[in-house]
This record gives C-alpha cells, structure tokens and sequence, in this order.
C-alpha cells in the first residue's frame, strides 16, 4: 500500500501550468510601438467627408434646399412632387381666354384677383365650385397665362399645380416657396374629402390659422364640384352621429370659408352651349352650314346628357375629325 501511494504522489504537474510563463514572456515581447503610424489625412479629403456628411444629414433630415430663382426662371408652371421637387411644364395644356363662354362674370372677377396678387397688392384666395365641365380649371390656366403676360407682370407670375392626394406636403411647399422673389399659383384640381380623411387640416393652417400663415407671395386656387368641398352624405352622417352636432360639422365646412373668393358656376342653357360650339369652330377654322352645325351640336348633347364647355369641346373634337381639320391647341 506504501509503495502505492508514493507512485501517485510522484506524478509531474499538469503541462498547462508549464505553459503560463511562456504565453506571459510572449505578451510581453509586444509592443504597441511597434506598430506603424497612420498616415494623416489631407485636407482635401477631410473636406470631400465633411460635405459627404452634411449632404447625408440633410437627406436623413428630410429637409429640402429652396428651389433657386435661376432653376425657377425655365418654366411658368411647375408640379409639385411631395419628395421636394418641382418639375417644370414644358407646355401647359389649356385654352385661350376668349373660348370660355357663359362664365364671364367668373372670367372678370378671377382676372381682377390674379391681377391685384401679381402687381403686389392684396388678393384672396378662391375656390372655384360648381357644374363639372364648365371650365373652372380652364379658367384658372387661362387666367394666369393672360396675367402672366402683362408687361408689368412679365413673367414673373408662377403656376403651380398640387395634387389632391399631396395637400398634407402643402406646408413644405409653402416652405420653399416663401423665399423666392416670384410670386405663385398654388393650383388644387378636383379638391374634396371624403370620410375619415384629416389632410384638410394642413389646408386649412396654410390658408389661414397657422403660426407662419401663407407667404406673402403665394396664393391658392382650387376647383370642386363642392361648395364645401365635403359630401353631403359625409355632413349627414356627422350630425347623425356627433354628441354636438353642430360642432362636428363646422369643424369640417368651415374649409370653404378660409377661401376669400367663392366663384359658382353652373349649368349652361342652350344659347351659351351653342355659342361655346360657335367660338370653338370660329377660333380652330371648321367651317360648317350654321343649321347643321346646330342641329348635330344639340344632338350631340343630348346623346351626352349634358351640356357644358367640356361637351362642347367634345363635339367640335368629333366635328373636326369627320371634316379632316387639324386642331392646333398652341
């Protein structure tokens, strides 16, 4: 049993505890100085990081540079990208002033406003309402290429169309623009809401109510079929179900009053259908007996069911292709 004992007592020490002090003498051989040193950066890259930098903050930010008076001076209308971009229109699609028929008081009242607001002086912002088809966006168009044109406005009047689904952007825009030395048309087409839609509270900060307000040089207009720019089923429905229902629905009509200049267009009788028919023949060179241009004309509106400018335009469209006669829209 003795001769056991001293056997196991005799054994040598494990190898890892040998290997301690040469794994220590290897660290020790190390040297940080032994590195080499880093080259400096220059100046020139240092400066290409910075700007590099600066550039992917501003993009991380969302923020958008104002848009120069140079980039602004190669085109009179613009359309407004939510992103921050305004692209320019090479060539706006409207028609000349004077085919506009049976909207005249609307025609005088509208130039008279976009006239005040170029020259500097103060103008409201309109809402134009009312029959489809009855040239409320035409006017619009047509009102500010013929202000545009004054000599003492010479171009320096801007056009720029906002889709519906774009109003909440509205403020950025009004951003971008509040700087500039032109003056513009912010244009909405076809503006309404519908259910649970909030946008048209950014319209109604822009237009008036909001701590900076609408910039100096910037106005708004907007068509819709809708005085109130709401559904009828929609008012309906919020005093049906409102605690307080007058409350809710003035909340939400109250849109249409931040518009200065209410313009109503309606239904136009027969005479003045048949006159924008006329014009539009007389101004484009078809050339058709009178009778049966009013006879296909009224015919014409009946198939249709309507009679506005847009039917009117419609028909000499169809009259012009028949006869073979180019329509130049320039």
């Amino acid at each position: 049993m003795a001769k056991t004992t001293k056997s196991r007592s005799a054994r040598p020490a494990p190898k890892s505890a040998a290997r301690k002090p040469a794994r220590v003498a290897s660290a020790k051989r190390r040297s940080p100085a032994a590195k080499p040193a880093a080259a400096p950066l220059d100046s020139v890259l240092l400066e290409r990081i910075a700007h590099a930098l600066e550039g992917i903050s501003a993009h991380l930010a969302g923020t958008s540079a104002p848009p120069a008076d140079a980039a602004l001076a190669s085109a009179e209308a613009f359309i407004w990208h939510p992103e921050g971009r305004l692209a320019p229109v090479p060539r706006v699609s409207r028609v000349d002033l004077s085919l506009l028929q049976g909207v005249d008081r609307m025609r005088d009242t509208l130039i008279e406003n976009t006239e005040r607001f170029a020259t500097g002086l103060p103008a409201n912002n309109a809402l134009l309402w009312g029959a489809r088809g009855m040239g409320k966006s035409s006017l619009v168009k047509a009102a500010h290429a013929h202000v545009n044109a004054r000599p003492d406005v010479a171009g320096n009047l801007k056009l720029i169309e906002i889709h519906r689904e774009d109003i909440e952007s509205l403020p950025a825009l009004m951003t971008l623009l509040r700087a500039s030395e032109y003056r513009f048309i912010v244009f909405c087409d076809d503006l309404s809401f519908d259910g649970n839609d909030a946008s048209y509270k950014s319209l109604k900060a822009v237009l008036e109510g909001g701590i900076e307000g609408r910039p100096d040089n910037v106005i708004l207009y907007a068509t819709s079929n809708r005085r109130h720019l709401l559904a009828r089923e929609m008012v309906e429905n919020e005093r049906s179900t409102a605690i307080n229902p007058g409350e809710a629905v003035e909340e939400k009509v109250s849109l249409s009053d931040r518009f200065g200049l209410w313009l109503g267009f309606h239904k136009c009788s027969q005479d003045e259908f048949l006159a924008m028919v006329r014009g539009y023949c007389g101004h484009f060179g078809v050339a058709i007996d009178d009778e049966q241009l009013e006879r296909e004309a009224l015919e014409w509106s009946t198939t249709r069911g309507s009679r506005s400018g847009r039917v009117a335009w419609q028909f000499v469209q169809d009259l012009a292709g028949r006869l073979k006669v180019r329509l130049d829209t320039k």
